[in-house]
């Protein structure tokens, strides 16, 4: 038995819909800009960018309800809706015509975003760590199983805030597909089990305050609701 100098930290985890067991979770990857008018919202050309990616850790995943705490050192954080993929079986340079059989299920996710500490990593040609991988960035719903869900290529994928309408867009709307991206990402780093890849929102972002209240959905999988805590 591995004996630790410190106590480790406890896996973190998903809840699974309708099931006491949990999807323990290794890494979380995320889609920069995969459909074309957010791409265009944030000043880029669809037409010539290959998918690429950025990175979340694994316990800035939490559950995607009740209060989600509003983060230190930004006045401007932004919603971004997203499909979320969990991975079951990992993979090098999976093909894509293959990359479906290492599918587990999926959930709905936020990517919450410190647009300001962004937008001054990229001007001074920093990392977007501090923008993006902060804690309880990536509210998740439970997962669905491919077995209960299917894969869903297409549907009505949403938000609003305080009730009003934000972001709405098709699945069928991405720029590169789920099949796609899981080969792309595979022929740089080895995905494995527990992974979780965040493909990418729709087009509408925008800050959120203190206080207010998150609803979003992907119609036929999921739908979530949560409060933003005081800063």
């Amino acid at each position: 038995m591995t004996r630790y100098v410190i106590t480790p930290n406890e896996t973190p985890s998903l809840a699974i819909h309708g099931d006491d067991a949990r999807f323990p979770l290794r890494r979380v990857f995320c889609v920069g800009r995969n459909y074309s008018e957010h791409a265009r919202e944030m000043g880029h050309d669809p037409d010539r960018e290959p998918p690429f990616f950025f990175m979340k850790p694994a316990d800035a995943v939490v559950p995607a309800e009740g209060v989600i705490a509003y983060p230190p050192l930004t006045a401007d954080l932004h919603h971004e809706v997203e499909l979320v993929v969990a991975i079951g079986k990992g993979g090098v340079d999976i093909a894509p015509e293959d990359a479906l059989a290492h599918i587990w299920g999926y959930g709905l996710g936020i990517d919450l975003t410190r647009r300001d500490l962004q937008a001054q990593a990229k001007k001074a040609s920093r990392p977007w760590e501090w923008a993006k991988a902060f804690d309880e960035s990536a509210p998740c719903t439970a997962l669905q199983p491919v077995s209960a869900v299917g894969h869903p290529v297409s549907g009505r994928i949403w938000l609003k805030v305080n009730g009003e309408q934000r972001q709405v867009g098709d699945l069928a709307d991405q720029i590169w597909s789920v099949i796609e991206v899981i080969s792309h990402a595979s022929k740089s780093v080895a995905l494995k089990a527990g992974d979780l890849i965040f493909t990418g929102t729709p087009a509408g972002v925008g800050a959120l305050q203190p206080g207010d209240v998150v609803t979003a959905g992907i119609d036929g999988l999921a739908e979530l609701s949560f409060t933003l805590g005081q800063g």
